[in-house]
């Protein structure tokens, strides 16, 4: 018998060994978990300065605080040097890359951060991405995604109760962001009113569809009625009431019957809860009576001012929000969710499954009723879902429903004592009722609270005081003011303290002075 050679030293495929991945995982999180927490931790180191109207300086390659080390875009692609390497770098090239995103990223943990309308997220939002990312499955059908797929249907149904929409069909699903809901609820609304939209197109029996908004609502409405086909001039802007931003329900039952005589088909009015400038919370009650009264579709945008609900101090904001048919909500701002976290409530989940639902053989394979569907992609224009119900989920579980009241309750306290703050300062003028409707401020910088009679020279101040901010360590930012010029807008987190917007106040006084004082005003 011939002598078997054997290779000891290639052996076959299958006797390889394999790399532990769980050991992988544990080396680079350990890793990055201790570039993280420093950079968190700065976060908490600099509040205690905040209240001195600057922010804690530290090293850097530029002037920079805890917040950010800010550069142009220009300088910034040059500083970063980004370059994707043909042969991959591993372990030490990532965490070199990390250091660098996190040296010249915003700091939203950092009180500071009151420019837009989220701010950080916290332990348990931090930990719920993680478990989202190690499981790594889309939310479409049940089959791949049964533990998430039941909790996001507790979840939506437990958020619509609480809006009032507690009917037997009542719940919701979680959408890509804000944008997103508005987006999905135009849609329900013109398929569920005029079915055979779904399938010819606006176009059906020449119905010349209009919708409503608010004139201070958000642009995503319009940018929805560009994508559905409806065009921009579809959307009809509703006046407001010039002392609350709030909408107008006389202007609006006068523009839907002018509608209508002039041979358009009014279907859908999109009331905001918490307007993203001011605040502003449209009267969900009066205008639900319009629209009944004319079988038009009522979506409430409560995007950023919709956790009201859960203090039983500010959900009379909210009042009549039962009365809608569907509802948006985004935990990832006023709550501190991960971003991103947004859902679209319904009264009735029904009228969801049959506007969106299409044949795919592929994918759904269920034959329930619609009145309770487990696959949940056939109930959105989404396919490809991730689960992001499980972050509210298990930060809601953290936190508890009292403990959100508390969270809420807190942002509201802070947003008031800073418009007491500017509202009795001799150099600021407070554009925002006073307390404000929800968690922003509004104002301007004015020598003696006199405005410039030019609107271009109130907003160069403005602008010149906002930039100025960056470098104290406070990010805030700035709206039209229309006939006035632009002026500030601070947005006030859970977490921002009475401090710290009282460091804000000297900070602004501070470098408006020096604007003004270059602008001759003095």
């Amino acid at each position: 018998m011939a002598h078997q050679h054997h290779n000891l030293t290639n052996p076959p495929a299958e006797e390889q060994p394999v790399p532990s991945r769980a050991d992988q995982v544990s080396n680079l999180l350990n890793a990055v978990q201790d570039l993280l927490i420093p950079f968190i931790r700065s976060a908490d180191e600099d509040a205690s300065t905040k209240k001195t109207g600057h922010g804690l300086s530290i090293q850097g390659g530029g002037p920079r605080t805890a917040l950010v080390e800010h550069h142009k875009p220009h300088k910034l692609s040059k500083l970063m040097q980004l370059d994707l390497p043909q042969t991959g770098l591993a372990e030490a090239g990532f965490l070199k890359q990390v250091e660098q995103v996190l040296q010249y990223s915003v700091n939203t943990w950092d009180r500071g951060f009151m420019s837009k309308l989220y701010a950080s997220t916290d332990a348990p939002g931090l930990a719920a991405e993680l478990i989202l990312a190690t499981l790594n499955t889309n939310v479409h059908i049940y089959e791949v995604s049964p533990a998430l797929t039941i909790i996001e249907k507790h979840t939506t149904r437990a958020l619509a109760n609480l809006f009032g929409l507690n009917g037997p069909h009542s719940g919701g699903i979680s959408v890509q962001g804000g944008t997103n809901s508005n987006f999905t609820s135009i849609v329900i609304a013109r398929n569920t009113l005029y079915p055979n939209t779904k399938i010819n197109g606006n176009t059906v029996n020449s119905l010349k569809l209009v919708l409503f908004t608010s004139a201070h609502g958000h642009y995503s409405i319009e940018q929805a009625a560009q994508m559905l086909g409806l065009g921009s001039s579809s959307v009809c802007p509703v006046p407001v009431d010039p002392k609350t931003g709030s909408m107008d329900p006389s202007a609006l039952s006068s523009m839907i019957i002018k509608a209508k005589d002039e041979g358009y088909t009014p279907f859908y009015l999109n009331a905001t809860a918490g307007t993203t400038v001011l605040g502003s919370y449209d009267p969900i009650n009066p205008l639900a009576i319009i629209c009944k009264s004319h079988s038009i579709w009522l979506h409430v945008d409560a995007s950023y001012g919709g956790p009201a609900i859960f203090s039983p101090t500010h959900a009379h904001k909210l009042s009549g929000s039962h009365l809608a048919d569907s509802i948006a909500m985004n935990p990832h701002k006023m709550m501190g969710v991960p971003l991103t976290c947004s859902f679209l409530l319904g009264a009735d989940m029904r009228q969801f499954h049959v506007s969106n639902t299409l044949p795919a053989s592929y994918l759904f394979h269920s034959s329930e009723p619609s009145s309770d569907i487990y696959d949940l992609a056939d109930l959105t224009l989404q396919c490809g879902r991730r689960g992001d119900s499980l972050k509210l989920y298990l930060s809601w579980i953290y936190h508890g429903t009292n403990g959100y009241a508390q969270q809420v309750d807190a942002a509201f306290a802070t947003t008031a004592h800073l418009a007491d703050l500017v509202s009795s300062h001799p150099d600021l003028v407070l554009v925002s009722e006073n307390p404000p409707p929800c968690c922003q401020v509004c104002f301007y910088y004015a020598k003696n609270e006199t405005l410039d009679e030019e609107a271009e020279e109130n907003g160069r101040i403005t602008k010149t005081v906002v930039q100025g901010l960056v470098s104290r360590g406070f990010m805030i930012d700035y709206a039209s003011g229309d006939e006035r010029g632009a002026f500030m807008r601070a947005v006030i987190s859970r977490g921002t303290g009475r401090g710290t917007v009282e460091g804000l106040v000297e900070a602004v006084a501070d470098l408006g002075s020096k604007a003004w004082g270059r602008s001759g005003g003095e």
